[in-house]
């Protein structure tokens, strides 16, 4: 497609697969760390065990919550996990949880240990994409309202991940998914993004949403009114929840994208502030 120039207000980015590629061996790395961090903090496993456990009740999740909007606790993952390396039998892929009962094998202490650790490995050994940072700037310098607007289960880690990077001076907004209670395509995350902005619905035909999954960010977008970037073929060996061009959320009519881009850096030159 011709991509024709966009005037905004403001600009959300996603996170994951739009500003840090969030591939199968990147997250094994973390997930790796995560336990070192975890024996430091007195809660020591077996690495093996914990990292196949951590990667199936991970799958469960998405598979209970994502097609209810709903994003997956992982406070509820780290107690799942603990129970079973404790000697509970996980049920059986159709059945959930009794998750009253995996509370007693898991003190809340050793739990937020588990949270802890994961978010700062996260930190620690993921990188941004290489023109996220210098995106950011050049957008914010224009006068652009810049945020994150991303579906991730553990909000902290965001915030964190976007002050070591130094983008926080940058960003009118980080809205998350886990604080919202719903996740994107949902509209109320994206009402909760315009309030965060300073914002409200009459302002969101100038509102850009720029991600890489097509029923969550174009799609979900397109129904609030906003504007929307694609950003391409970043769905490549992920083990998060995405989707490709032309999916949507829920059977009714497909919707197309504003922009399809390649890179972050293409947004430079393809919108203008509103009103300039």
């Amino acid at each position: 497609m011709t991509n024709a120039r966009v005037l905004v207000q403001a600009i959300t980015l996603d996170f994951g697969n739009t500003l840090v590629r969030v591939d199968q061996p990147s997250l094994h790395a973390v997930v790796e760390a995560t336990t070192d961090r975890m024996a430091a903090g007195g809660v020591g496993v077996n690495r093996a065990a914990f990292m196949a456990a951590w990667i199936e009740e991970r799958e469960r999740q998405f598979r209970e919550d994502v097609p209810e909007l709903r994003e997956p606790d992982i406070y509820q993952r780290a107690y799942r996990v603990l129970a079973r390396l404790r000697g509970t039998a996980a049920p059986p892929p159709e059945r959930r949880w009794d998750d009253a009962a995996t509370t007693a094998r898991a003190t809340p202490e050793e739990v937020e240990v588990v949270v802890e650790a994961y978010g700062a490995s996260f930190v620690e050994r993921m990188t941004p994409v290489g023109d996220a940072g210098s995106t950011i700037e050049l957008l914010a310098g224009r006068g652009i309202a810049v945020g994150i607007l991303s579906n991730w289960p553990l909000a902290l880690t965001i915030d964190r991940f976007a002050e070591a990077q130094g983008w926080t001076r940058y960003l009118r907004a980080i809205v998350v998914s886990q604080r919202v209670g719903t996740i994107k395509p949902h509209p109320s995350i994206f009402r909760a993004a315009e309030a965060a902005l300073g914002l409200g619905p009459a302002d969101a035909a100038t509102i850009l949403h720029v991600g890489d999954d097509w029923a969550a960010d174009v799609v979900g977008a397109n129904r609030a009114g906003w504007r929307t970037a694609y950003l391409r073929d970043r769905q490549h060996d992920t083990p998060l929840p995405t989707s490709r061009k032309g999916a949507d959320s829920d059977g009714a009519p497909p919707v197309a994208a504003d922009l399809e881009i390649d890179e972050l850096s293409e947004l430079v030159a393809l919108v203008d502030l509103a009103g300039t």
